[in-house]
């Protein structure tokens, strides 16, 4: 579980990075949200969970606020959501999840990373069924025993319970995600550190020093493309 852990750190570092690119692309996904349904998150679940997550990445509320009157109003804009999958170097695995109004700019895009970056393009389904769509959760100051005892109360089942580098973490089916962040706040969660959508690989691989640096100019690549919204992949990240 650690180094999956790991692998979640890094990119949400990285993210944070490169604050005005998440900005925008929560923006997007927000819009999105926003207008699949009614433009409130007390009655629209994917907006709540949407904005739920953005929470963890500091977005601004003129961001969100922005994003959801253009949903209410003019926006005319409609995006479809892909997934990609491919390869880097020595056959590490690589999903890429996009938000485009544009399907054949995105995946010319996605496959020029590819191609350009020591990396290939695979067909759907040849590396998303070595990964699990989970819903990942980190807190501060609230032990594994204590979250699983107040999880198992509620009658919430999860995944995995553990500690790690000063945090401790959840993971739980997709579907159970407002279930699981309700009831931490009812344990005393007021910050979550990460609340977000993962798919996490089965298994890591190391790669030499050689293939990591390689590896490390794909991903960024890729997360470099304005319609990627999320890049996930195998490789231990030291």
């Amino acid at each position: 579980m650690g180094r999956k852990w790991n692998n979640i750190k890094e990119k949400k570092a990285q993210k944070d990075k490169n604050t005005s690119r998440i900005y925008a692309k929560f923006g997007k996904e927000i819009y999105v949200a926003a207008k699949s349904g009614e433009p409130d998150p007390e009655s629209n679940q994917t907006l709540r969970l949407t904005l739920e997550r953005a929470k963890t990445y500091s977005v601004p509320n003129h961001i969100i606020e922005k994003a959801i009157e253009k949903a209410k109003g003019s926006g005319e804009e409609n995006y479809d959501e892909l997934r990609y999958e491919g390869f880097g170097p020595n056959g590490s695995m690589i999903i890429v999840d996009a938000l485009t109004d544009n399907v054949n700019r995105t995946a010319s895009n996605v496959r020029a990373a590819f191609g350009k970056n020591g990396g290939n393009m695979g067909v759907s389904g040849s590396v998303a069924y070595m990964f699990e769509h989970t819903a990942v959760f980190g807190i501060e100051d609230k032990t594994a025993d204590d979250t699983l005892e107040a999880l198992m109360e509620k009658e919430i089942d999860v995944r995995d319970v553990f500690e790690e580098n000063g945090l401790t973490l959840v993971y739980a089916e997709p579907d159970h995600f407002a279930q699981v962040q309700d009831a931490l706040r009812e344990l005393g969660v007021e910050d979550f550190k990460v609340a977000e959508f993962e798919m996490l690989p089965q298994t890591d691989i190391e790669l030499s020093s050689q293939d990591q640096e390689v590896f490390e100019h794909l991903i960024e690549a890729l997360e470099d493309l304005d319609d990627v919204q999320n890049v996930f992949h195998n490789v231990d990240v030291k």
